[in-house]
C-alpha cells in the first residue's frame, strides 16, 4: 500500500544560519527574523508558511542560504531586502524568484577561503560579487 506524502505547511522555508560560513556571508540572522516577521505580520498565513533556521546547507561559501518546500527552490547571496523579495514573489505569490536562485548539480558545493575567511572564487557563479573585506 503507497502512503501518501504528509504535507503539514503550504510552504516551508529553511535559513541557514549555524554553519562556519552563513553567517560570515552575511546577515543570516536578519534574514530569518525579517522572514518570521513578516509571516506574522500577515494572518492569513498563519500555520501555512513556516520559517526555520536549519544548520549547514553544505553550500557554503554561497550564502547566506535558504531553501523553500515543497518546490524545493534554494536562493543564495541572501539580504533582507532579498528575502523580502522572496516573501512577497514567491512565499505570497507561489512565483520563484529567479534571479535570485541558487542552481547548481546537485552534491556539495563548497568554497575554498583564504586565511582571513574570504570566499577565495565562486567557479559556481562567476558573475558574484566576492567578499573584499
Amino acid at each position: 500500500m503507497e502512503v501518501e506524502p504528509l504535507q503539514i505547511y503550504e510552504k516551508h522555508v529553511f535559513v541557514c544560519t549555524s554553519g562556519s560560513a552563513c553567517p560570515l556571508d552575511g546577515d543570516a540572522e536578519g534574514v530569518h527574523k525579517a522572514l518570521k516577521r513578516r509571516v506574522a505580520e500577515t494572518p492569513s498565513l498563519k500555520g501555512r508558511v513556516r520559517i526555520n533556521k536549519s544548520g549547514c546547507l553544505n553550500q557554503c561559501g554561497h550564502g547566506p542560504l535558504m531553501v523553500v518546500y515543497p518546490e524545493g527552490v534554494w536562493y543564495h547571496d541572501l539580504d533582507v531586502a532579498k528575502a523580502n523579495t522572496i516573501f512577497e514573489r514567491h512565499i505570497v505569490g507561489g512565483e520563484p524568484v529567479e534571479a535570485l536562485r541558487y542552481t547548481v548539480a546537485p552534491g556539495d558545493h563548497k568554497l575554498a577561503r583564504d586565511a582571513e575567511n574570504r570566499v577565495i572564487a565562486d567557479p559556481c557563479h562567476p558573475q558574484r560579487r566576492l567578499q573584499d573585506s
